[in-house]
């Protein structure tokens, strides 16, 4: 199964409930921006962990590369 950049912002977007997401890619790497009222006061590596929690197993077999921006609704 590929993964498409919808897939991605849609399992991203039901994961971090009230989050606004883009995603865009080539099917292997992806570019995602994801803002989410979760990731205030929050590191970026608790940030990331929480993204990683969201996919699980997918980003190791599924989705090859993610590149990432975090940022909480008070930081755009």
């Amino acid at each position: 199964m590929t993964v498409t950049p919808e897939d991605i912002r849609r399992w991203l977007s039901a994961g971090l409930e009230g989050s606004q997401v883009t995603v865009s890619g080539d099917g292997r790497h992806f570019e995602a921006r994801i803002v989410h009222p979760g990731f205030a006061g929050k590191s970026r590596v608790q940030r990331h962990q929480m993204v990683y929690g969201v996919l699980g197993d997918r980003m190791k077999s599924e989705i090859h590369a993610l590149s990432m921006k975090t940022l909480a609704p008070d930081e755009i």
